[in-house]
């Protein structure tokens, strides 16, 4: 009876030992490889089906013939002869060497296909668009060389066009990872220009309009857990419409000693359309952003949040409590008082710029 009770105890140890580790897998949607929106992300979760699929043929099967050994040569009793053995029989060394060869050619033929598709490089395509993706601690500069438009955060992308990429980091070693669109890319430091082997390159595509959750998954620092940034696919109207937007001349505060603040404290080191220095995230349109600093969702249609205006007032009043070690300076640092910065909130949330078809705004 002991032992039974033993035996029962180890098994419920293991029952949830398991169970916490299905529960710890659990998490947000729009973080889950398992709502691929794209054929690359399509692609990887078909490899990891196969992959578990043959996991769990092969453990079913082992698992059936451990029971049915178990049942059928368990000794008997009063037997006391010692069982016919079995090494060195060729049928059963063959069956057991063929399978296993079987099953890792099965898995591996469209392991390399998948892995020839994800590494075919777009960067000399011309239909592709290319993008060139730098990591900051802690936020996400994205640049289209070719169309002369920088931006930050929010990543803005056609439906019609294979997006090819080219990653670096401006400081440590970041990832770069959209679970909906792809898996996870190292974007490296590349230090003196003349090292070679730092830069990765990939693509993915987005076929539906819609805005999808990007993560640094490479532990980076402090705010490491706050490196978010926003995949939005957009039709090609809409995209042309925006990089046009972009390219606009810079649209300053009407107030002209706001406008002098503005630029002395905040252009020093950002860039709103022709105006400033692109140091750190570009501001031109933040007020059309999905968030703020990446954490702060601003208030959308189908998404919850506050307004943009409050979001930009949290972070600006105290950036570090938003992002602990991040880069911003302390507004009272740059000569700013409390209404100055409120104003300055209120003239980016109405930087907003017009080209989505659907907008609200």
């Amino acid at each position: 009876m002991m032992k039974r009770w033993q035996y029962g105890k180890r098994i419920l140890l293991l029952l949830t030992a398991f169970s916490l580790l299905l529960l710890s897998a659990c998490g947000r949607e729009d973080l889950s490889v398992m709502n691929p929106q794209g054929p690359v992300a399509q692609g990887q979760l078909d490899l990891m089906k196969l992959a578990i699929t043959i996991m769990i043929v092969v453990l079913l099967v082992v698992f059936a013939i451990a029971a049915y050994v178990l049942v059928k040569f368990r000794r008997k009793k009063g037997q006391t002869e010692v069982p016919e053995q079995v090494e060195g029989n060729f049928k059963l060394e063959v069956i057991w060497t063929v399978i296993p060869l079987i099953l890792v050619i099965v898995l591996a033929v469209p392991t390399v296909q998948q892995l020839s598709a994800l590494g075919k490089d777009y960067t000399k395509d011309e239909n592709a668009l290319q993008v060139k993706v730098t990591a900051h601690q802690y936020w996400w500069e994205f640049s289209y060389p070719d169309l002369g438009v920088t931006t930050a955060q929010d990543l803005i992308i056609p439906t019609d066009k294979t997006i090819s990429f080219v990653l670096n980091s401006s400081d440590v070693v970041h990832s770069f990872w959209v679970p909906s669109l792809s898996g996870k890319m190292d974007t490296n430091f590349a230090g003196d220009e003349d090292k070679k082997g730092t830069t990765n390159k990939f693509h993915f595509s987005a076929p539906n309009e819609g805005v999808y959750r990007g993560k640094c998954a490479e532990l980076c620092g402090a705010s490491h857990a706050f490196m978010e940034f926003k995949v939005k696919s957009v039709s090609p109207d809409e995209f042309d419409k925006w990089v046009a937007s972009m390219k606009a001349p810079a649209v300053l505060p009407e107030d002209a000693q706001l406008a002098e603040k503005f630029k002395s404290a905040c252009l020093s080191c950002h860039a709103v359309g022709d105006q400033g220095i692109a140091v750190g995230p570009n501001l031109t349109g933040i007020g059309s952003r999905e968030s703020v600093a990446s954490m702060l969702l601003n208030e959308r249609e189908g998404q919850e949040g506050a307004s943009v205006e409050d979001n930009l007032k949290e972070w600006l009043h105290n950036p570090q409590k938003v992002k602990p070690g991040n880069q911003m300076p302390d507004p009272s640092e740059l000569g700013l008082t409390t209404d100055e910065v409120d104003a300055i909130a209120e003239y980016l949330a109405g930087y907003k710029l017009d080209y989505e078809t659907n907008s609200a705004d």
